[in-house]
């Protein structure tokens, strides 16, 4: 093909290819619970309502064959002894990081994404990132206060009762309505706190419930009986025009791709590695 030919048809792929405009749904990994509930992780997107009662944010503009960084943060892991329970895990797209949720209270309060419930001596319930999520639930005596979540902050409680988690954000990126980043009930002496809608784990009176994997929900609270529920996985969900196809170079991503009308959507639900969009 001469070099005129050559220039012609690149000229005209580039005429006909769209803009590499990608939507992100962005989720970090759940807080671990002790007795107050862990907080949902930060949960970011350009396709919807992000966290903390934020707008949506840009889409992205990116360039073809260049590497873009994915990382799905894991969950925070539930107390097996007291306080030794930890906060989610950040999740990564390019220039967008997720910030992990927070470690559900017994004695120290703990932010994130989304804050941690409080407990007892630290009642205050842990503050969530701005744009990513609410506060954690205060309590005013020995129950466990819920995790706060991606549309809401965790319920309050003033006896040794559980209270509920605050509620996850619904996103439709993947052409179906799905809550994520709900935050997990707090554990409680007769009755543990509901998880929030979007994968909050639910708080009991003994030991707690998980946070759903890859919605970044918080895990439930414990009543003085070993484990806490464990921090839901996040995810990374992208939504781009259907004529380009993501690799990962290198591996490391679990991932799947489907179809919705003119756009594929590829899910990420565990791992970290390089993509390049084709």
């Amino acid at each position: 093909m001469s070099v005129l030919s050559n220039g012609f048809v690149l000229a005209l792929a580039a005429k006909i290819l769209p803009p590499l405009e990608v939507d992100f749904l962005v989720v970090a990994g759940g807080g671990g619970a002790d007795v107050g509930g862990g907080g949902a992780g930060g949960y970011r997107t350009s396709a919807g309502t992000s966290g903390g009662g934020a707008s949506a944010e840009s889409i992205l503009s990116l360039i073809s064959a260049t590497t873009y960084t994915i990382t799905v943060g894991a969950g925070g892991a539930g107390a097996t002894s007291g306080g030794n329970n930890t906060g989610g895990s950040n999740s990564v797209f390019a220039s967008i990081t997720s910030i992990g949720g927070g470690a559900g209270s017994r004695n120290t309060s703990r932010s994130g994404g989304s804050g941690g419930g409080g407990h007892d001596v630290e009642g205050t319930g842990g503050a969530g990132t701005a744009g990513q999520g609410f506060a954690g639930g205060s309590d005013a005596n020995i129950g466990g206060a819920g995790g706060g979540g991606a549309a809401a902050a965790g319920a309050n409680t003033t006896n040794t009762n559980g209270s509920a988690g605050g509620a996850g954000v619904a996103s439709s990126i993947t052409g179906t309505s799905t809550t994520r980043g709900g935050g997990g009930g707090g554990g409680g002496e007769f009755s543990g706190g509901a998880g929030g809608a979007g994968g909050g784990g639910a708080g009991t009176t003994s030991s707690g419930n998980a946070g759903t994997v890859n919605t970044g929900g918080g895990g439930g609270g414990l009543y003085f009986s070993f484990p806490g529920g464990a921090g839901g996985s996040g995810v990374v969900i992208l939504r781009y025009p259907d004529t380009y196809t993501i690799s990962n170079p290198g591996g490391g991503l679990t991932f799947t791709t489907a179809t919705d009308g003119n756009f594929k959507v590829t899910t990420f639900t565990a791992g970290t590695g390089n993509i390049e969009f084709a």
